[in-house]
């Protein structure tokens, strides 16, 4: 699995960083610029009916995502901002098919997640329970609870408001539970049988958000460096649109 792999890469690829930061700074190249970076085509949520929720019959959306530890022949990875971010952000963890999505405004809305990757403890535990679907609760391998194990997060799905914004209040975390480090894996190293969650909310009024991993599975300091911080891995955009 991918942190097994990258465990020993690590300290490789801290001297790797520093080594090109070096670099960047005298020749003007903003490295960590991916925060404003440009965003990867969005997945819009389709059309699936209706649905009975408190607040009456909404239209109902869904739309699918994968969590893979890495890219493979069978799944490419994402697009990187730099050639330098190429190098840095290979054999990273990162959401597909791509971390822009776009959502209904006063809808309800399913997401389908395939999570591939291992995982371990969060620092947080708060991360580690469910915060903002329609009933307080996920779906996962078909059954619902409201948390997970704090030393079994493979990743999450966070989503929350710019700071000082001024546009509707939003905020929705899921966790997505780890595979086990000796889970039977296909040709391209993913388990042939991976979590699967779902999450139902409701979406209010237009707004955008930026949604990211709490779970610690990138490089640098306390590991929330690299794909954590880098739209099309593990952060990305959330567009409420009327």
């Amino acid at each position: 699995m991918r942190r097994l792999e990258w465990g020993a890469m690590k300290r490789f690829l801290a001297t790797v960083v520093a080594v090109v930061l070096g670099v960047a700074v005298v020749a003007g190249i903003g490295v960590f610029s991916s925060v404003n970076g440009a965003e990867p085509d969005a997945i819009v949520a389709k059309k699936v009916g209706t649905k009975s929720t408190p607040q009456g019959e909404l239209p109902h959306y869904e739309l699918h995502m994968d969590v893979y530890p890495n890219s493979s022949a069978a799944v490419p990875p994402p697009r990187a901002d730099s050639p330098i971010n190429n190098v840095l952000l290979s054999g990273q963890p990162f959401y597909g098919p791509s971390t822009s999505i776009e959502v209904p405004a006063n809808s309800v809305v399913t997401i389908h997640f395939t999570q591939y990757d291992s995982g371990g403890q969060i620092y947080n535990p708060y991360f580690a329970k469910v915060h903002g679907t329609m009933d307080g609760t996920m779906t996962w391998n078909g059954k619902k609870v409201t948390e997970i194990k704090s030393n079994e997060v493979g990743h999450t799905f966070t989503v929350h408001q710019y700071p000082e914004a001024t546009q509707p209040d939003f905020f929705l975390s899921v966790p997505l539970p780890m595979n086990a480090g000796n889970a039977k894996t296909d040709s391209n190293g993913y388990p042939v049988d991976p979590q699967k969650v779902s999450i139902t909310f409701i979406t209010g009024d237009a707004g955008t958000y930026v949604w990211n991993c709490e779970y610690p599975c990138g490089d640098m300091y306390q590991e929330f460096g690299g794909p954590m911080q880098q739209r099309g891995w593990m952060a990305g955009t959330f567009e409420v649109v009327a």
